[in-house]
């Protein structure tokens, strides 16, 4: 019998779908499985530590699966643990981190990139390092938004008080002479509407989520593992939190329903 290996992507919450639903529109033959973490979302907040092993802990599980690759759809876990879980397994890793800094630098016209994202990502410095790596002269302005994160997992994105609170979070980084600015978080392409709304047309929103899955597809690509099969593959779904809030939101955001496995597990803080 014919075992289709999958991709393994995760998140700390229902961030990742957008990077999900970007691979089943670019790759609609491959295999899917996600952990989203809703239980101990948001990570942003965390130590970077406390993020590695959450990472570590829910690539252990997705390992059993024997997937053909493992997607850090996390901005935060990517800053704090991506280079770890690299070491750590044997098949190719990738994060969300550099695949958005260089559509960020294709993007700009005027070298002014703005980076929003969760207090971790932002606290990491990895998008200024990963932009000042590809072009030393771009000036970037980051902002921590801790408020959107809950906005999302809570399922309000579409609700109208979405608008006062993504106004609210971009307010400062308006005053800036950006061109272009980074959805530094796989929760915010959520908002990208409500955030086009906020920031106007000159800024061009990047979303990290579409150009990682631009990154699986190269990759697979370069180590011939793209799936050559034309079966509808039979995706799996598992979070820590509940379930029923993120079957509600993955139906909202993937536009069908999913077969999701609720985990319940226990990790104690690191001392």
């Amino acid at each position: 019998m014919f075992v289709q290996q999958a991709i393994a992507i995760l998140d700390s919450g229902v961030g990742g779908l957008t990077v999900v639903k970007e691979v089943m529109r670019q790759l609609p033959r491959e295999k899917i499985i996600y952990f989203g973490d809703t239980a101990r979302t948001p990570y942003g907040p965390r130590s970077s530590e406390e993020v590695r092993l959450f990472t570590e802990q829910i690539v252990d599980f997705l390992i059993q699966f024997n997937p053909k690759m493992i997607v850090i759809a996390c901005n935060t876990a990517t800053a704090a643990a991506l280079d770890y879980i690299k070491a750590k397994v044997s098949v190719p890793v990738i994060g969300v981190i550099h695949p958005g800094a260089r559509a960020a630098i294709s993007a700009t016209k005027t070298g002014r990139i703005g980076v929003i994202g969760t207090i971790g990502t932002i606290r990491s410095g990895a998008y200024t390092s990963a932009l000042k790596e590809l072009n030393p002269a771009i000036e970037i302005v980051s902002e921590a938004c801790p408020t959107l994160v809950p906005l999302v997992e809570q399922g309000r994105y579409e609700m109208p008080e979405a608008l006062e609170v993504v106004e609210d979070a971009l307010r400062n980084m308006k005053q800036y002479p950006i061109d272009c600015m980074i959805l530094g978080c796989t929760h915010y392409p959520f908002l990208k509407r409500t955030m086009h709304k906020v920031m106007g047309p000159s800024v061009k929103l990047i979303s990290s989520a579409d150009e990682t899955a631009r990154e699986i597809s190269t990759v697979l690509h370069q180590k011939d593992r793209l799936a050559r099969r034309s079966d509808i593959p039979v995706h799996q779904f598992f979070c820590s939190g509940d379930p029923e809030m993120f079957r509600k939101i993955a139906l909202q955001w993937l536009e069908r329903q999913i077969e999701l496995t609720p985990i319940v597990w226990q990790v104690s803080n690191p001392s």
